[in-house]
C-alpha cells in the first residue's frame, strides 16, 4: 500500500551538530523536517524509497544501491558522532532491478560502487530517525537522461512495491535553487528565485505535469539540485489524485529548502502526466512543417532504425541539394535533451542530400556519447540540419558572436567544432571552452587556432 510521500531538502547545516547554532537560521526547514518525520512515522511504512541527488549518479544509468546495509556519518562536515546505519530491502531491489531489465529499462545494481550514505540521504534520515526507525529502505540515485525516463522510473518503483504488498513511502531529497543570493555560497542568477517560485507551486499544487516542462538550459541557470528527484516522486504517484500540504519553503542562505507532504487519494486518470506529454509532443513534432533537409533527415534516421537501410538520395530534392557540396550536421534531440550530434566540416559526399542522409544514420546510431536510437523513439524525435558555409580563420575571440557564427578550435592535428545559437551556451568564452574540450585541447596550456564560420539551419 502506497501510503504517502515527501519531498525534503538535504543541507547538512540542519544537523545541529553541524550547525553548532547555526541551524537556527534555517528554522522553518528545521520545522519542516520534524513535520515531515512525524507524517512519516504516523504511517509506520516498512519500506522508504529515498531519491537522492547525492547518491552514485551516472549519465545513462540509474544506480540503486546494493547490499544487505550501508553506514554513512558526517565525519567530512566535523561531526563524525553522528553516523546511522540502514537496512535495506534486498528483496524490493532484486525485483526493481528485474522488472526494469524486462522493460530494457537502465536501472539497477550492477555499476554500484560507494556503499557509504550520502549527504541526501542522511540528513532526512537524520530527522526521521529520531522518531521512527521499524523500516528497510531503497536508496537510488539519478541519472542524466531526460525528465521523461525520471517520470517512467517512478512509475515502474510503484508498480514492484505494489506487486510485493509492501506498505511504502517516497522519500524525494533535493534542495531547490543555489544561486538566490549575492553574499550566499553560490551567487546570485535571477533564474534561482524564478525557479523556486515555480517549482513550490508545481510541487505544492501537485501540477506535476508542469515538471516534464521545464526546461533545461533553464534549470542548469537556475542550479537546481532536486528537480529529477521530485520528478521521480512525480512518477509514482501518477493517475492518483493528492492532497499536498506545503509545510516549508525559505532561501535564508541564498539555497532553496522547500518541504511538501503529500496524502493519497483515489485513482484518477485524468493525472495520466507522461501519457499526455508524450501524446503532446508526438502530436507536436508530426505536424511540424519542416523543409526537405529534415524531412530528408528523419527517412533516412527511419530507413536506418527500422530496416538498416541507407536511402537512395530521392530524385524530387531541391536542385541545391543534388548539386551543391557542403559539411553538414544533423542533430537530434528528444524529450528536449541532446539524443545525437554528428556531423562534417567539410563535405566528403557527392552532394548535400548524401552528406545529410550518412550524417542522420551516424547521428541516430553511432554518436558514442548515447546507445542507438530505438523504434519506440522515433515518434519523439526532434530533428535539426545544419549545412556549413566556408570556415574563415579569425585573430581572437572577439570575431566571434555565438547566435551567429560556429567555431573550430585546432591545436597540433586535434580539431574540435561547435555549431552556433546553442542553448546554454551564452559567450565566446564558453564556446571555445565546449570546443576545446570535444578535441582534447587544453587552452591554457596549447596554442589554440580560432575559424568561424556560419550555417544555415533547417528545423
Amino acid at each position: 500500500m502506497y501510503l504517502g510521500a515527501v519531498m525534503v531538502p538535504h543541507p547538512p547545516v540542519a544537523v545541529k551538530e553541524i550547525g553548532r547554532g547555526e541551524e537556527k537560521k534555517v528554522q522553518p526547514t528545521l520545522d519542516g523536517f520534524r513535520k515531515a518525520a512525524e507524517f512519516i512515522a504516523d504511517k509506520k511504512p516498512d519500506l522508504i524509497i529515498l531519491t537522492s541527488p547525492h547518491a552514485v549518479m551516472y549519465r545513462d544509468y540509474f544506480n540503486v544501491s546494493a547490499g544487505r546495509s550501508a553506514y554513512g556519518d558526517f565525519s567530512r562536515y566535523r561531526a563524525s558522532s553522528v553516523r546511522m546505519e540502514v537496512c535495506y530491502d534486498e528483496e524490493f531491489t532484486r525485483e526493481l532491478t528485474s522488472f526494469c531489465s524486462d522493460h530494457h529499462f537502465p536501472c539497477g545494481t550492477q555499476y554500484d560502487r560507494d556503499t557509504f550514505l550520502d549527504q541526501g540521504t542522511m540528513v532526512p534520515l537524520y530527522f526521521l530517525n529520531q522518531v521512527y526507525q521499524d523500516f528497510k529502505l531503497v536508496r537510488i540515485g539519478l541519472s542524466g537522461f531526460p525528465l521523461t525516463m525520471h517520470y517512467q522510473l517512478g512509475e515502474y518503483i510503484r508498480t514492484v512495491a505494489e506487486s510485493l504488498g509492501r506498505r511504502w513511502m517516497f522519500v524525494a531529497s533535493g534542495d531547490l535553487s543555489h544561486c538566490q543570493k549575492t553574499d550566499g555560497p553560490y551567487g546570485f542568477h535571477p533564474e534561482g528565485p524564478e525557479y523556486d517560485s515555480r517549482i513550490m507551486h508545481t510541487m505544492g499544487t501537485g501540477s506535476f505535469g508542469e515538471l516534464l516542462n521545464y526546461d533545461e538550459a533553464f534549470l542548469n541557470k537556475a542550479e537546481e539540485c532536486g528537480h529529477r528527484s521530485f520528478t521521480i516522486l512525480a512518477g509514482s504517484l501518477d493517475c492518483l489524485s493528492v492532497m499536498p500540504q506545503v509545510i516549508s519553503h525559505e532561501a535564508t542562505l541564498g539555497v532553496g529548502y522547500g518541504v511538501v507532504l503529500y496524502e493519497i487519494g483515489k485513482e484518477d486518470p485524468s493525472r495520466s502526466f507522461l501519457a499526455q506529454y508524450l501524446d503532446a509532443e508526438e502530436k507536436e513534432i508530426a505536424d511540424k512543417k519542416s523543409d526537405a533537409y529534415v524531412q530528408l533527415a528523419r527517412s533516412s534516421v527511419t530507413s536506418w532504425v527500422k530496416h538498416y537501410r541507407v536511402l537512395e538520395v530521392p530524385s524530387e530534392l531541391p536542385a541545391g541539394m543534388k548539386k551543391e557540396k557542403a559539411g553538414v550536421f544533423v542533430s537530434i534531440h528528444e524529450h528536449g535533451e541532446l539524443r545525437g550530434c554528428i556531423g562534417t566540416t567539410e563535405p566528403t559526399r557527392k552532394n548535400i542530400a548524401a552528406e545529410i542522409i550518412h550524417n542522420a544514420i551516424n547521428a541516430c546510431s553511432r554518436d558514442p556519447r548515447f546507445d542507438p536510437i530505438t523504434e519506440a523513439e522515433l515518434p519523439y524525435l526532434d530533428i535539426s540540419v545544419d549545412v556549413l558555409k566556408e570556415p574563415e580563420p579569425i585573430a581572437s575571440k572577439a570575431d566571434l558572436d555565438v547566435k551567429k557564427y560556429g567555431v573550430i578550435c585546432s591545436s597540433e592535428g586535434r580539431r574540435g567544432l561547435l555549431l552556433p545559437d546553442l542553448e546554454g551556451v551564452d559567450n565566446p568564452d564558453q564556446q571555445i571552452a565546449i570546443a576545446c574540450r570535444k578535441a582534447g585541447i587544453d587552452p591554457e596550456h596549447d596554442s589554440v587556432a580560432l575559424e568561424r564560420f556560419e550555417v544555415v539551419r533547417h528545423v
